[in-house]
């Protein structure tokens, strides 16, 4: 098992605000060689710490309003759980998902450019999510802190 140390946890912080670096500025960032990075890189993605790398997609830009939804499903059986999982893959709109415990079954993160276009996303996509019981929705007023944020 591999142990990560402080070097690790600067280049893994490093690679969070930006996948794309340079393995030579990443290594004037954290205080290494590029060779000592590009080493200590392929150590945690063989151990699977670094699971990989991502793209990551803002067509929205500034007027984006991310929407918060909790689902609860009208059973918690295995297959209920795979169904809404399998079905929630297939739409790019959400961004995120996430099994939750507490008082809803599922926390799903879209991003819409106004209320009529997340009324279209609730008809067409989250109203026919298989097994869905209750569906409730927040909408942000503004991003504080995000982690990728730069």
């Amino acid at each position: 098992m591999y142990e990560i140390d402080a070097l690790d946890r600067k280049i893994i912080r490093q690679l969070r605000l930006n996948s794309r670096i340079s393995n030579v500025d990443l290594g004037k960032e954290v205080g290494l060689s590029a060779s000592a990075c590009l080493r200590r890189i392929a150590l945690m993605e063989k151990a699977g710490i670094i699971k990989g790398y991502t793209a990551l997609i803002d067509v929205l830009g500034e007027e984006a309003i991310a929407v918060i939804i909790q689902i609860t499903l009208e059973r918690q059986t295995e297959e209920y759980l795979n169904r809404f999982e399998a079905a929630v893959r297939k739409y790019p709109e959400i961004r995120e998902c996430f099994l939750m415990t507490g008082g809803s079954d599922y926390l799903l993160r879209i991003d819409v450019e106004s209320a009529g276009a997340f009324e279209r996303i609730h008809k067409e996509i989250l109203s026919v999510l298989p097994g869905v019981l209750r569906i409730n929705s927040s909408f942000s007023i503004r991003n504080v802190l995000s982690a990728r944020q730069k």
